[in-house]
This record gives structure tokens, C-alpha cells and sequence, in this order.
């Protein structure tokens, strides 16, 4: 997976924006991130990484309990960090749709009804 093929993954949900709020890019829905991209460890600036919003905490462990995704530092323990390079499309796909869809439920009902 590259960073243009998820990209265009996560532009393809209902009112997703990528932003750049100084030096973090983010796709955000309704204001809030669902998706974001850094680099997995200071010491290996070739892996880039993109973390994504898990339902809850427990799901976030499991993932990464099973070697599916690494701790996102510097975020909730419900976000989740994907290495790119390991990253097979479907499960990207997939990923993208739980996160987006985690956070646009927490947007208020108005604003949740535009996205469609």
C-alpha cells in the first residue's frame, strides 16, 4: 500500500478532507481525524505509517496483540498505527471504513446528515 493508494481510499467517504495542520497531514470528517500519517520510529524514517480510530480500546489491543498494527504514540489507546508497506488493500479499506465511520457517529445528528 503507498500513501496515494490510501489516500484515495479514505477520499472516497462522505465528506473526508485532508488537512495539514502544520507538520501532521489528516483526513478528517466534520472536523475531526479519522485517518493520519507519520512515521512509525524516529530511527527509520522510511517507514511511513498511517493510524486510524479503532471502535474502543479493546479492539485496538486485539489488533495489535495480533501483529495486525502497532501502537499510534501519541494517541488514544482506541487509535491504532498500520505500516503502509505490510498493508494489503482490503484490510486498508476496511480499516478506513471502521474509523471513518467510528468518528462520524460521534459528530452531531445535523452534521452527520450532510454526509450523505
Amino acid at each position: 500500500m503507498t500513501r496515494p493508494d490510501f489516500d484515495t481510499l479514505c477520499a472516497t467517504h462522505p465528506g473526508a478532507v485532508l488537512s495539514s495542520p502544520g507538520e501532521l497531514d489528516a483526513w478528517k470528517v466534520g472536523g475531526k481525524m479519522f485517518a493520519c500519517f507519520g512515521h512509525a520510529d524516529t530511527r527509520d524514517a522510511n517507514t511511513e505509517t498511517a493510524s486510524v480510530k479503532c471502535p474502543d480500546v479493546e479492539t485496538a489491543a486485539m489488533l495489535i496483540d495480533a501483529g495486525a498494527a502497532g501502537r499510534a504514540k501519541y494517541f488514544h489507546r482506541s487509535w491504532v498505527a498500520l505500516d503502509l508497506a505490510a498493508l494489503d488493500a482490503d484490510e486498508a479499506a476496511h480499516r478506513i471504513a471502521v474509523s471513518y465511520g467510528t468518528v462520524a457517529e460521534g459528530l452531531p445528528k445535523k452534521m452527520r446528515g450532510g454526509l450523505t
